[in-house]
């Protein structure tokens, strides 16, 4: 162990540090380092908890991408594609899809005997993944659909049922335009609530059979297909190779395949989530810097209590940074006692919250009821790192003060 260690843990674990004129500066910059530390661990599991939960809502009702008409993009009412075995291994071909689903889609309205509402009613089939929707059932449970036996059974919103008073076992009138009005009595199998507005107050789901019926479509038709992939962090290069591996691609009636992936569907809701990153950035920063700022008026106290010490140390043949690295690690060792007390109380408010969800939100502004945290180890551990690191090379210009303590003046300092 060199000379500046050893003084300094001396320094820091024997008695005269607590009792010294500056301990309430020490105590000062260690609050202030657990304070930053422990805020900006909250607010990165909540900033990215709150964009995994928003990322997932808008994934599980559309998948990462989906494969259409070109021409639907453009227009409100959707047009057919086909989806047969060629289809299929092309977009199975590629090694990031894992999953691949066909939907139709039909524009109606449901009517009770005092309320209406409009809906877009998305049919699926045995193939779709419905692990998502299935969690959040509130009430009824989500019908299993077949290729061979037709059903009318529908999942609709908590929305739309608080909205329409309806519930579990109840039949609604759905009525479709196109050319004549037509209607369908569909059963009310489950209710499902994501409180993601958007989707919410829209989307109900029932059997691909029955809206490709309505549509007048062939067995094999479809609104489109969706596309699940194994790692969202390859989204864009999944979508340009999907894109890419379409191009010249046709079905029997002259379609040509579009890929879109959920962000370009969605660009209010991803940008919306950008933002957030701009917001913790400048927490960060703020944070780092409020620590940073304590942790140095602290310094400069201890310096200026221990000219005395400085002077003997340097009279004993000691240079300036040598002692400069005494005080140096000094202040690891405080901002090591302080980071431990910001771990404890930021990791204490994310595991709480993480298995109890003692904080709540409004759903009805924030899309969810409770406040979301997600923290990855690697994310955590950069967090101390940095915050370790920013806050010693800020000491390092301070630092330099010792150089101008000189021993013969230092030793009739009071």
């Amino acid at each position: 162990m060199n000379l500046p260690v050893f003084l300094a843990q001396r320094i820091y674990k024997g008695p005269a540090l607590s009792k010294q004129v500056s301990r309430p500066a020490v105590i000062i910059s260690m609050i202030g380092i657990a304070i930053g530390l422990a805020v900006m661990i909250i607010a990165v599991s909540v900033i990215t908890g709150f964009k995994s939960e928003i990322r997932d809502k808008v994934t599980g009702f559309a998948s990462h991408l989906q494969v259409t008409d070109a021409n639907a993009v453009l227009g409100n009412e959707t047009t057919p594609i086909v989806y047969n075995d060629s289809l299929k291994a092309l977009l199975t071909a590629h090694p990031q899809v894992t999953h691949v689903q066909r939907y139709s889609e039909k524009a109606g309205m449901i009517k009770t005997a005092d309320s209406f509402q409009g809906v877009v009613v998305k049919g699926i089939g045995p193939d779709y993944q419905t692990d998502f929707l299935q969690q959040h059932i509130q009430q009824g449970a989500f019908p299993q659909f077949s290729d061979t036996v037709a059903s009318n059974s529908v999942v609709i919103s908590q929305t739309l049922a608080d909205k329409l008073q309806l519930q579990v076992g109840d039949k609604v009138d759905t009525y479709f335009f196109d050319e004549n009005i037509r209607a369908r009595k569909l059963l009310v199998a489950g209710i499902y609530e994501t409180h993601f507005s958007a989707y919410d107050g829209t989307y109900v789901f029932t059997d691909l059979n029955l809206v490709n019926r309505l549509n007048r479509w062939d067995n094999d038709e479809a609104s489109g297909v969706e596309i699940t992939i194994n790692d969202y962090a390859k989204l864009e290069n999944a979508t340009f190779e999907v894109g890419t591996s379409l191009n010249g691609f046709t079905d029997r009636n002259g379609t040509v395949y579009c890929a879109l992936n959920v962000e370009q569907q969605n660009p209010a809701v991803f940008s919306w989530l950008e933002v957030l990153d701009v917001n913790i950035w400048v927490i960060l920063v703020l944070m780092i810097g409020i620590a940073g700022f304590t942790m140095i008026a602290g310094l400069l106290i201890i310096i200026i209590e221990r000219t005395q010490m400085i002077g003997v140390l340097k009279s004993l043949g000691a240079n300036n940074t040598t002692v400069r690295h005494l005080f140096l690690w000094l202040s690891v060792f405080l901002i090591g006692r302080g980071m431990l007390w910001g771990n404890v109380i930021g990791l204490t408010f994310y595991f709480i919250q993480k298995y109890t969800g003692v904080f709540t939100l409004d759903p009805s502004t924030y899309y969810m009821d409770k406040v979301p945290v997600s923290l990855s180890f690697p994310v955590w551990l950069l967090l101390n790192i940095g915050t370790l690191l920013i806050s010693v090379l800020m000491l390092v210009g301070p630092s330099y003060i010792v150089a101008r303590i000189l021993p013969a003046t230092s030793m009739r300092y009071e």
